[in-house]
């Protein structure tokens, strides 16, 4: 009888059961966000006055980079050309061989939803360090005031 109610392993089922947990909820959004490894990776906030967007782009002329907010939609485009060291004069005229690249190459674009209430006349964007920050003002009637009670 003890046979029919436990066909198998039941520490095997219990780990085969946490192995599927694991999977499903891997690439589930937590408490802290989703980190999808695009490039470049971007640092999303807002305050009481504005709505900040941080992307991070060590090395990127700011004249190739493209900013564009259309009805609630910031998008930020570019491109980020291959670049290998030179080589050394001494060898100049043999094959190069790269045997690791983690660097990003190619065009990106990353894309963020804003809220509602955001004043698309008011969009500003700094490259400094490597790194973009594009604020876009929320619209005064949305933000927070005291009121003086008489």
């Amino acid at each position: 009888m003890y046979r029919t109610l436990f066909p198998r392993d039941v520490f095997a089922e219990l780990d085969r059961l946490q192995r599927d947990l694991t999977s499903v909820f891997e690439g589930s959004p937590s408490i802290r966000g989703i980190g999808r490894g695009g490039y470049p990776a971007l640092n999303v906030g807002s305050t009481d006055s504005a709505f900040e967007v941080y992307a991070f782009a060590p090395g990127l002329d700011p004249a190739t980079i493209d900013v564009n907010l259309d009805r609630g939609v910031l998008t930020i485009d570019g491109e980020r050309k291959a670049g290998l060291p030179p080589q050394a004069e001494a060898g100049s005229d043999s094959k190069r061989t790269v045997h690791l690249q983690e660097r990003f190459t190619g065009r990106f674009r990353r894309v963020v939803s804003l809220p509602d209430d955001i004043d698309p006349n008011a969009v500003t964007a700094d490259y400094k360090d490597g790194v973009l920050r594009v604020s876009v003002q929320r619209r005064a009637a949305a933000q927070p005031r005291r009121i003086a009670v008489n």
